[in-house]
């Protein structure tokens, strides 16, 4: 009896051996880390099209190139706000020195990027002078026609404005321009370029587009006494001299705004708007109206 419970125990032992064991199938997990890296390359590429796009209406939104003493993009509102402040000064310097304020305000568009310039910025330099022999001030290095020209430094753009009227006066290869009549901006732009001012051969052009599209010729007639009439193909309008009724203030030195605007009872923020203003910055000679 023993043994044919022991040979019924073994042949089931045997037959549990042969039972098939389920089989496990398992997947490598895909890390998260890689669904992760997914999202970032998507996120990336949508920010580099999102900044072309950013890119391309900047430069649609751009109103000028102006190319000197460097490249400089500007908008045409930048060139209004320049002439706008500076044109007192151009008006100034016509009346003492015979230079058409329409010249000195072009030739300060185009060297100094209507003020946005390197040259202009580092060094208060408007009409891109260089150093040449005898000058004793300051100055800086900046490339130009060669690598690391000296460039005269000033400490305030009026400077700059006073020393440009001395450079014209004060050398002998541009005194053919002053038998030149005044309302002649033409024969000046011609003129600066043929006496060596500047290397490029569309300067003349670049000066002469200045004046007919932004109205410079208008502070011509304005310090000449004569009635101004705009070009029918002018499309620009730059109104900066004001009526009969206004007053002017000339700025002296130790001027501010608050307190010329103490002087004539005026608020700071209104004095700004009357005269174009965008930031509290004016310089000796400049007017402004306070009426």
């Amino acid at each position: 009896m023993f043994k044919k419970i022991l040979l019924v125990l073994t042949l089931l032992t045997l037959l549990s051996c042969n039972v098939t064991k389920p089989v496990i199938v398992t997947k490598k997990p895909v890390p998260s880390s890689s669904k992760k890296v997914a999202t970032r390359s998507v996120k990336k590429t949508n920010e580099v099209k999102s900044i072309l796009r950013n890119d391309k209406k900047q430069v649609d939104e751009v109103g000028e190139v102006i190319e000197a003493t460097s490249i400089t993009y500007v908008g045409t509102d930048v060139i209004g706000r320049y002439i706008s402040q500076y044109k007192d000064i151009a008006i100034s310097n016509m009346r003492i020195y015979g230079i058409p304020a329409s010249i000195i305000l072009a030739q300060g568009i185009l060297e100094s990027g209507a003020g946005r310039g390197d040259l202009c910025i580092r060094a208060n330099n408007h009409f891109g002078i260089k150093c040449h022999e005898g000058w004793t001030g300051e100055s800086v290095r900046h490339d130009d026609d060669s690598s690391q020209e000296c460039f005269r430094k000033y400490y305030e753009p009026a400077e700059s404005f006073n020393d440009h009227a001395l450079f014209l006066t004060g050398r002998s290869r541009y005194s053919s321009l002053f038998t030149l009549r005044k309302e002649d901006y033409k024969g000046w732009a011609n003129g600066l370029r043929r006496a060596g001012y500047a290397t490029d051969p569309k300067y003349p052009d670049k000066l002469i587009s200045y004046i007919e599209r932004y109205h410079l010729d208008q502070f011509d007639a304005f310090v000449m006494g004569q009635e101004y009439v705009p070009s029918e193909n002018r499309d620009t309008r730059i109104a900066a001299l004001g009526s009969q009724n206004q007053s002017l203030h000339e700025v002296q030195k130790g001027d501010t705004l608050y307190s010329i605007s103490k002087k004539y009872n005026l608020l700071v923020t209104e004095l700004k708007q009357i005269n174009n203003l965008s930031a509290n910055t004016i310089s000796i000679g400049q007017r402004l109206i306070v009426k």
